[in-house]
Protein backbone atom coordinates (compact mmCIF):
# COMPACT_ATOMS: atom_id res chain seq x y z
CA UNK A 1 0.00 0.00 0.00
CA UNK A 2 1.37 3.52 -0.75
CA UNK A 3 0.11 7.38 0.10
CA UNK A 4 0.86 9.64 -2.79
CA UNK A 5 1.26 12.74 -0.71
CA UNK A 6 0.76 15.86 -3.48
CA UNK A 7 1.40 18.56 -0.71
CA UNK A 8 3.42 18.86 2.72
CA UNK A 9 2.22 15.80 4.69
CA UNK A 10 -1.25 16.46 6.56
CA UNK A 11 -2.63 18.63 3.92
CA UNK A 12 -5.05 20.93 5.24
CA UNK A 13 -6.07 20.04 8.22
CA UNK A 14 -2.85 20.09 9.97
CA UNK A 15 -0.65 22.96 7.98
CA UNK A 16 -4.03 25.60 7.25
CA UNK A 17 -6.97 24.80 8.36
CA UNK A 18 -9.38 22.52 11.04
CA UNK A 19 -6.14 22.33 13.90
CA UNK A 20 -4.36 25.53 13.44
CA UNK A 21 -7.85 27.63 13.10
CA UNK A 22 -9.13 26.20 16.59
CA UNK A 23 -6.01 27.11 18.35
CA UNK A 24 -6.57 30.85 17.28
CA UNK A 25 -9.65 30.57 18.29
CA UNK A 26 -8.92 29.04 22.07
CA UNK A 27 -6.60 32.25 22.22
CA UNK A 28 -9.90 34.20 21.10
CA UNK A 29 -11.89 32.34 23.74
CA UNK A 30 -9.50 32.59 26.22
CA UNK A 31 -9.69 36.64 25.85
CA UNK A 32 -13.39 36.51 25.71
CA UNK A 33 -13.49 35.09 28.76
CA UNK A 34 -11.11 37.25 30.44
CA UNK A 35 -13.30 40.26 29.31
CA UNK A 36 -16.53 38.41 30.89
CA UNK A 37 -14.75 37.29 34.31
CA UNK A 38 -16.82 40.72 35.76
CA UNK A 39 -20.05 39.25 36.11
CA UNK A 40 -18.24 36.86 38.14
CA UNK A 41 -16.72 39.77 40.59
CA UNK A 42 -13.60 38.83 39.30
CA UNK A 43 -11.63 41.88 36.88
CA UNK A 44 -8.84 41.95 35.29
CA UNK A 45 -6.47 43.84 32.43
CA UNK A 46 -5.50 42.02 29.41
CA UNK A 47 -1.69 43.29 28.44
CA UNK A 48 -1.40 42.21 25.78
CA UNK A 49 -2.20 39.40 23.28
CA UNK A 50 1.49 38.08 21.61
CA UNK A 51 0.51 36.78 18.27
CA UNK A 52 3.67 35.29 18.01
CA UNK A 53 3.11 32.87 20.92
CA UNK A 54 -0.48 32.23 19.63
CA UNK A 55 1.35 31.10 15.78
CA UNK A 56 3.78 29.39 17.92
CA UNK A 57 1.46 26.95 19.72
CA UNK A 58 0.00 26.44 16.54
CA UNK A 59 2.86 25.02 14.77
CA UNK A 60 3.65 23.40 17.75
CA UNK A 61 0.54 21.71 17.44
CA UNK A 62 0.41 21.08 14.09
CA UNK A 63 3.98 19.13 14.33
CA UNK A 64 2.98 17.25 16.93
CA UNK A 65 0.15 16.19 14.87
CA UNK A 66 2.01 15.96 11.59
CA UNK A 67 4.71 13.23 13.87
CA UNK A 68 1.83 11.38 14.55
CA UNK A 69 0.38 10.96 11.32
CA UNK A 70 4.27 9.93 9.91
CA UNK A 71 4.94 7.67 12.41
CA UNK A 72 1.61 5.66 12.42
CA UNK A 73 2.28 5.43 8.32
CA UNK A 74 5.58 3.88 8.93
CA UNK A 75 4.08 1.68 12.04
CA UNK A 76 1.27 0.17 9.52
CA UNK A 77 4.22 -0.25 6.62
CA UNK A 78 2.97 2.33 3.68
CA UNK A 79 5.19 3.73 1.58
CA UNK A 80 4.87 7.62 1.45
CA UNK A 81 5.88 8.65 -2.43
CA UNK A 82 6.25 12.68 -1.93
CA UNK A 83 5.30 14.40 -5.63
CA UNK A 84 2.23 15.40 -7.47
CA UNK A 85 0.77 12.59 -9.64
CA UNK A 86 -2.04 12.26 -12.37
CA UNK A 87 -3.67 9.89 -14.00
CA UNK A 88 -2.16 7.48 -17.14
CA UNK A 89 -5.15 5.73 -17.42
CA UNK A 90 -7.83 3.54 -14.69
CA UNK A 91 -5.10 1.54 -13.27
CA UNK A 92 -1.85 3.73 -12.89
CA UNK A 93 -0.38 7.53 -11.98
CA UNK A 94 2.60 9.07 -12.56
CA UNK A 95 4.11 10.87 -9.98
CA UNK A 96 6.94 13.08 -11.48
CA UNK A 97 7.77 10.08 -13.82
CA UNK A 98 7.21 7.30 -10.93
CA UNK A 99 4.46 5.11 -12.70
CA UNK A 100 3.01 3.34 -10.19
CA UNK A 101 -0.41 1.05 -11.00
CA UNK A 102 -2.88 -0.18 -8.70
CA UNK A 103 -6.06 -2.41 -8.69
CA UNK A 104 -8.19 0.33 -6.64
CA UNK A 105 -7.36 4.16 -6.52
CA UNK A 106 -8.51 6.39 -3.69
CA UNK A 107 -8.14 10.28 -4.32
CA UNK A 108 -8.47 12.46 -1.50
CA UNK A 109 -6.79 15.31 -2.87
CA UNK A 110 -9.11 17.84 -0.51
CA UNK A 111 -9.62 21.63 -1.71
CA UNK A 112 -8.72 24.99 -2.45
CA UNK A 113 -9.83 28.18 -1.95
CA UNK A 114 -11.61 29.84 -4.78
CA UNK A 115 -10.85 33.50 -5.43
CA UNK A 116 -13.14 35.43 -8.09
CA UNK A 117 -11.52 37.18 -10.68
CA UNK A 118 -11.57 40.88 -9.98
CA UNK A 119 -9.65 44.29 -10.80
CA UNK A 120 -7.86 45.33 -7.38
CA UNK A 121 -8.54 42.28 -5.67
CA UNK A 122 -5.30 40.27 -5.74
CA UNK A 123 -3.29 43.58 -4.09
CA UNK A 124 -6.27 43.65 -1.18
CA UNK A 125 -6.45 39.75 -0.73
CA UNK A 126 -5.55 38.34 2.87
CA UNK A 127 -5.80 34.71 2.70
CA UNK A 128 -6.40 32.36 5.55
CA UNK A 129 -3.00 31.47 5.36
CA UNK A 130 -2.18 34.80 6.53
CA UNK A 131 -4.28 35.10 8.86
CA UNK A 132 -3.25 31.63 10.99
CA UNK A 133 0.54 33.35 10.81
CA UNK A 134 -0.53 37.27 11.15
CA UNK A 135 1.64 39.43 13.22
CA UNK A 136 -0.78 42.04 13.67
CA UNK A 137 -3.80 42.12 13.20
CA UNK A 138 -5.69 44.04 10.35
CA UNK A 139 -7.56 47.26 11.49
CA UNK A 140 -10.40 46.21 9.42
CA UNK A 141 -11.47 43.31 7.37
CA UNK A 142 -14.18 42.39 4.48
CA UNK A 143 -14.85 39.02 4.59
CA UNK A 144 -16.79 37.60 1.47
CA UNK A 145 -19.11 34.96 2.11
CA UNK A 146 -20.86 33.42 5.43
CA UNK A 147 -20.15 29.66 5.53
CA UNK A 148 -18.10 28.11 8.16
CA UNK A 149 -14.64 29.16 7.29
CA UNK A 150 -15.70 32.69 6.72
CA UNK A 151 -17.77 32.76 10.19
CA UNK A 152 -15.05 31.76 12.28
CA UNK A 153 -12.64 33.94 10.67
CA UNK A 154 -15.33 36.66 11.74
CA UNK A 155 -15.72 35.47 15.61
CA UNK A 156 -12.00 35.25 15.45
CA UNK A 157 -10.49 38.75 13.64
CA UNK A 158 -13.49 40.42 15.81
CA UNK A 159 -12.76 39.07 19.00
CA UNK A 160 -8.97 40.57 18.31
CA UNK A 161 -10.22 43.80 18.14
CA UNK A 162 -10.20 44.25 14.02
CA UNK A 163 -12.99 45.75 12.46
CA UNK A 164 -14.98 42.81 10.40
CA UNK A 165 -17.56 43.46 7.54
CA UNK A 166 -18.88 40.27 6.61
CA UNK A 167 -21.02 39.94 3.16
CA UNK A 168 -22.82 37.50 2.28
CA UNK A 169 -25.28 36.91 -1.00
CA UNK A 170 -27.67 34.75 1.14
CA UNK A 171 -30.34 36.39 4.08
CA UNK A 172 -28.48 34.53 6.98
CA UNK A 173 -25.41 33.70 7.76
CA UNK A 174 -24.55 29.75 7.09
CA UNK A 175 -26.84 29.36 4.49
CA UNK A 176 -26.49 25.67 4.17
CA UNK A 177 -27.26 25.30 7.61
CA UNK A 178 -30.53 26.11 9.29
CA UNK A 179 -32.16 29.14 9.25
CA UNK A 180 -32.65 29.15 12.87
CA UNK A 181 -29.42 28.22 13.61
CA UNK A 182 -28.07 31.44 10.91
CA UNK A 183 -30.47 34.02 12.30
CA UNK A 184 -28.95 33.23 15.73
CA UNK A 185 -25.52 33.14 14.39
CA UNK A 186 -26.05 36.38 12.83
CA UNK A 187 -27.40 38.37 15.51
CA UNK A 188 -24.42 36.86 18.11
CA UNK A 189 -22.19 38.18 15.75
CA UNK A 190 -23.74 41.89 15.38
CA UNK A 191 -24.25 42.07 18.85
CA UNK A 192 -20.52 41.48 19.10
CA UNK A 193 -19.85 44.43 16.55
CA UNK A 194 -19.66 42.52 13.19
CA UNK A 195 -21.26 44.37 10.37
CA UNK A 196 -23.48 41.82 8.65
CA UNK A 197 -23.74 43.18 4.81
CA UNK A 198 -26.77 40.40 3.66
CA UNK A 199 -27.33 39.65 0.31
CA UNK A 200 -24.50 41.23 -1.40
CA UNK A 201 -21.74 40.59 -3.80
CA UNK A 202 -18.24 42.07 -3.96
CA UNK A 203 -18.22 44.19 -7.28
CA UNK A 204 -15.08 46.20 -7.33
CA UNK A 205 -11.90 46.88 -5.34
CA UNK A 206 -9.85 49.75 -5.61
CA UNK A 207 -6.92 51.24 -3.68
CA UNK A 208 -7.43 54.19 -1.40
CA UNK A 209 -5.20 56.28 0.83
CA UNK A 210 -6.65 54.26 3.93
CA UNK A 211 -6.42 50.89 2.34
CA UNK A 212 -9.29 49.35 -0.10
CA UNK A 213 -12.72 50.86 -1.45
CA UNK A 214 -14.70 47.85 -1.60
CA UNK A 215 -18.20 48.50 -4.24
CA UNK A 216 -21.04 45.71 -3.40
CA UNK A 217 -24.28 45.25 -4.88
CA UNK A 218 -27.32 43.22 -4.07
CA UNK A 219 -30.45 44.48 -2.48
CA UNK A 220 -28.78 47.48 -1.24
CA UNK A 221 -25.87 48.87 -2.91
CA UNK A 222 -22.82 49.91 -0.27
CA UNK A 223 -19.28 50.78 0.17
CA UNK A 224 -16.78 50.05 2.73
CA UNK A 225 -13.20 51.06 2.90
CA UNK A 226 -10.92 48.36 4.52
CA UNK A 227 -7.44 47.24 5.12
CA UNK A 228 -7.74 43.89 3.22
CA UNK A 229 -10.33 41.31 1.58
CA UNK A 230 -10.52 37.83 2.89
CA UNK A 231 -11.76 34.94 0.50
CA UNK A 232 -11.98 31.63 2.48
CA UNK A 233 -14.78 29.72 0.05
CA UNK A 234 -13.18 26.62 -1.28
CA UNK A 235 -13.39 24.38 -4.41
CA UNK A 236 -12.99 20.97 -4.42
CA UNK A 237 -8.98 20.79 -5.80
CA UNK A 238 -9.68 18.06 -9.30
CA UNK A 239 -7.93 20.39 -12.01
CA UNK A 240 -4.65 19.46 -12.23
CA UNK A 241 -4.99 15.60 -11.98
CA UNK A 242 -5.79 14.37 -15.62
CA UNK A 243 -8.86 12.77 -14.14
CA UNK A 244 -10.23 12.14 -18.16
CA UNK A 245 -7.72 10.11 -18.54
CA UNK A 246 -9.03 7.45 -16.17
CA UNK A 247 -12.80 8.49 -17.21
CA UNK A 248 -13.66 10.29 -13.52
CA UNK A 249 -16.97 12.68 -14.19
CA UNK A 250 -16.29 16.01 -12.33
CA UNK A 251 -19.39 17.89 -11.49
CA UNK A 252 -18.91 21.89 -12.38
CA UNK A 253 -18.90 23.42 -9.33
CA UNK A 254 -19.32 20.53 -6.66
CA UNK A 255 -16.16 18.19 -7.41
CA UNK A 256 -16.27 14.18 -8.27
CA UNK A 257 -19.03 12.28 -7.45
CA UNK A 258 -19.38 9.32 -5.92
CA UNK A 259 -21.97 7.29 -5.06
CA UNK A 260 -23.32 5.22 -1.58
CA UNK A 261 -19.74 3.20 -1.83
CA UNK A 262 -17.55 6.29 -2.36
CA UNK A 263 -16.99 4.65 -6.31
CA UNK A 264 -16.35 7.72 -9.15
CA UNK A 265 -17.47 6.47 -12.21
CA UNK A 266 -14.50 4.35 -12.63
CA UNK A 267 -14.72 1.20 -10.87
CA UNK A 268 -11.86 0.18 -8.84
CA UNK A 269 -11.55 4.33 -8.05
CA UNK A 270 -12.82 5.62 -5.18
CA UNK A 271 -12.93 9.41 -4.17
CA UNK A 272 -13.47 11.27 -0.18
CA UNK A 273 -13.48 14.54 1.42
CA UNK A 274 -13.37 17.63 0.07
CA UNK A 275 -12.48 16.58 -3.48
CA UNK A 276 -15.98 15.45 -3.48
CA UNK A 277 -17.96 18.56 -2.36
CA UNK A 278 -20.38 18.01 0.49
CA UNK A 279 -19.44 19.46 4.16
CA UNK A 280 -15.70 20.20 3.28
CA UNK A 281 -14.63 19.13 7.01
CA UNK A 282 -11.77 17.26 8.20
CA UNK A 283 -13.95 14.48 9.92
CA UNK A 284 -16.05 13.93 7.28
CA UNK A 285 -12.75 13.01 5.14
CA UNK A 286 -11.61 10.49 7.87
CA UNK A 287 -14.53 8.79 8.11
CA UNK A 288 -15.31 8.61 4.23
CA UNK A 289 -11.68 7.32 4.24
CA UNK A 290 -12.54 4.34 6.23
CA UNK A 291 -15.50 2.92 3.89
CA UNK A 292 -13.60 3.77 0.71
CA UNK A 293 -10.66 1.75 2.09
CA UNK A 294 -13.29 -1.02 3.55
CA UNK A 295 -15.10 -1.05 -0.11
CA UNK A 296 -11.55 -0.64 -1.78
CA UNK A 297 -10.54 -4.19 -0.12
CA UNK A 298 -13.49 -5.91 -1.13
CA UNK A 299 -16.00 -5.09 1.10
CA UNK A 300 -20.08 -3.42 -0.05
CA UNK A 301 -20.06 -0.55 2.92
CA UNK A 302 -22.65 2.55 2.47
CA UNK A 303 -21.50 5.30 4.07
CA UNK A 304 -24.19 7.19 6.23
CA UNK A 305 -23.91 10.74 4.57
CA UNK A 306 -27.15 11.48 6.60
CA UNK A 307 -24.66 11.32 9.83
CA UNK A 308 -22.27 13.33 8.79
CA UNK A 309 -22.43 15.99 12.04
CA UNK A 310 -21.32 19.82 10.51
CA UNK A 311 -19.65 22.42 12.99
CA UNK A 312 -19.10 25.96 13.28
CA UNK A 313 -16.29 27.11 16.18
CA UNK A 314 -17.65 30.74 15.92
CA UNK A 315 -19.30 32.70 19.34
CA UNK A 316 -21.38 31.01 19.44
CA UNK A 317 -20.60 27.88 18.64
CA UNK A 318 -23.36 25.78 15.64
CA UNK A 319 -23.69 21.97 15.32
CA UNK A 320 -25.98 20.05 13.47
CA UNK A 321 -26.97 16.59 11.84
CA UNK A 322 -29.30 15.79 9.31
CA UNK A 323 -31.57 17.30 7.44
CA UNK A 324 -32.67 21.45 7.99
CA UNK A 325 -36.09 22.44 8.23
CA UNK A 326 -36.47 23.64 4.99
CA UNK A 327 -34.63 20.30 3.62
CA UNK A 328 -37.35 18.40 5.16
CA UNK A 329 -40.12 20.52 3.99
CA UNK A 330 -39.02 20.20 0.30
CA UNK A 331 -38.94 16.76 0.87
CA UNK A 332 -42.70 16.88 1.62
CA UNK A 333 -41.47 14.97 4.87
CA UNK A 334 -44.70 15.65 7.53
CA UNK A 335 -42.60 17.01 10.39
CA UNK A 336 -43.18 18.64 14.04
CA UNK A 337 -40.40 20.57 15.55
CA UNK A 338 -38.90 21.10 19.28
CA UNK A 339 -37.42 23.44 20.78
CA UNK A 340 -35.55 24.58 24.35
CA UNK A 341 -33.58 27.59 24.74
CA UNK A 342 -30.37 28.09 26.59
CA UNK A 343 -31.63 30.73 28.34
CA UNK A 344 -33.62 28.32 30.45
CA UNK A 345 -31.00 25.37 30.74
CA UNK A 346 -29.53 25.65 34.56
CA UNK A 347 -25.57 25.67 33.97
CA UNK A 348 -26.21 27.69 31.18
CA UNK A 349 -27.72 30.68 33.42
CA UNK A 350 -24.76 29.31 36.39
CA UNK A 351 -22.00 29.59 33.27
CA UNK A 352 -23.67 33.36 32.42
CA UNK A 353 -23.64 31.27 28.66
CA UNK A 354 -27.69 31.70 27.74
CA UNK A 355 -27.78 32.30 24.37
CA UNK A 356 -28.33 29.74 21.76
CA UNK A 357 -30.96 26.85 21.60
CA UNK A 358 -31.29 23.41 20.75
CA UNK A 359 -33.98 22.39 17.55
CA UNK A 360 -34.85 18.97 17.16
CA UNK A 361 -36.68 18.24 13.69
CA UNK A 362 -38.61 14.58 13.84
CA UNK A 363 -41.28 12.91 11.35
CA UNK A 364 -45.02 13.84 12.73
CA UNK A 365 -46.54 10.24 12.39
CA UNK A 366 -43.33 7.75 13.91
CA UNK A 367 -41.27 9.94 15.74
CA UNK A 368 -38.41 9.31 13.15
CA UNK A 369 -35.36 11.82 14.15
CA UNK A 370 -34.33 13.83 10.44
CA UNK A 371 -32.29 16.30 12.31
CA UNK A 372 -30.87 18.13 15.53
CA UNK A 373 -29.40 21.84 15.36
CA UNK A 374 -28.14 23.51 17.91
CA UNK A 375 -26.45 27.04 18.70
CA UNK A 376 -24.94 27.84 21.62
CA UNK A 377 -21.89 26.69 24.62
CA UNK A 378 -20.02 23.48 23.59
CA UNK A 379 -22.58 23.08 20.57
CA UNK A 380 -19.64 21.11 18.50
CA UNK A 381 -19.52 18.30 21.43
CA UNK A 382 -23.46 17.82 21.89
CA UNK A 383 -24.27 17.23 18.41
CA UNK A 384 -22.55 13.69 19.22
CA UNK A 385 -25.29 12.92 21.14
CA UNK A 386 -27.66 13.27 18.11
CA UNK A 387 -25.39 11.65 15.80
CA UNK A 388 -25.42 8.79 18.26
CA UNK A 389 -29.55 8.91 18.50
CA UNK A 390 -30.04 9.03 14.80
CA UNK A 391 -27.24 6.08 14.05
CA UNK A 392 -29.15 3.77 16.32
CA UNK A 393 -32.30 4.68 15.04
CA UNK A 394 -33.93 6.12 18.01
CA UNK A 395 -37.27 8.19 17.86
CA UNK A 396 -37.83 11.33 19.67
CA UNK A 397 -39.86 10.01 22.14
CA UNK A 398 -37.35 7.41 23.19
CA UNK A 399 -34.57 10.18 23.13
CA UNK A 400 -37.65 12.81 25.79
CA UNK A 401 -37.54 9.75 28.28
CA UNK A 402 -33.79 9.71 28.35
CA UNK A 403 -31.38 11.03 31.92
CA UNK A 404 -28.90 13.38 31.69
CA UNK A 405 -27.18 14.93 34.87
CA UNK A 406 -28.01 18.23 36.00
CA UNK A 407 -26.86 20.64 35.53
CA UNK A 408 -25.46 19.99 31.73
CA UNK A 409 -26.03 21.52 28.70
CA UNK A 410 -26.78 17.77 27.67
CA UNK A 411 -30.29 18.27 29.46
CA UNK A 412 -31.29 20.99 26.41
CA UNK A 413 -30.77 17.90 24.38
CA UNK A 414 -33.46 16.12 25.97
CA UNK A 415 -35.43 18.87 26.68
CA UNK A 416 -35.81 19.43 23.30
CA UNK A 417 -36.97 16.06 22.24
CA UNK A 418 -39.61 16.54 25.05
CA UNK A 419 -40.42 19.46 23.67
CA UNK A 420 -41.10 17.67 19.99
CA UNK A 421 -42.81 15.21 22.08
CA UNK A 422 -44.93 17.84 23.22
CA UNK A 423 -44.40 17.10 27.49
CA UNK A 424 -41.62 19.89 28.36
CA UNK A 425 -41.50 20.07 31.78
CA UNK A 426 -39.82 23.40 31.66
CA UNK A 427 -41.46 25.18 28.97
CA UNK A 428 -45.06 26.81 29.10
CA UNK A 429 -47.74 24.49 27.84
CA UNK A 430 -48.54 25.37 23.71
Amino acid sequence: MALVEQTELGGICVNRGCIPTKVWLKAAESLRRIRSAEAFGIRAVVEKVDLATIVAQKNSSCQKIRSGMEGLLANNGIEVIKGHAVFKNPQEIDVEGRRCSAQNFIIATGGRTQVPDLAGLPEALITTDQILDMQAVPASVLICGADTIEVEIASLLNTLGSQVFLSTETRFVLPREDHDSGQRLGQALSEDGVKILARSKLQSVKASPQGFICELTGSKDRTVEVAGVLFARREARTADLDLAQAGIEVRPAAGIGVNDYLQTSTPGIFAIGDVTGGTMQSHAASAMGVTAAENALGQAVQFPFHLIPRGTWTFPEVASVGLTEEEAEKQGLEIEVGYFPYSINGLAIARNETFGAVKIIKDAAYGIIYGVHIVGPHATELVGEAVLAMQLEYNADELAASIRIHPTFSEAIVDAARDAEKWALYLPKR
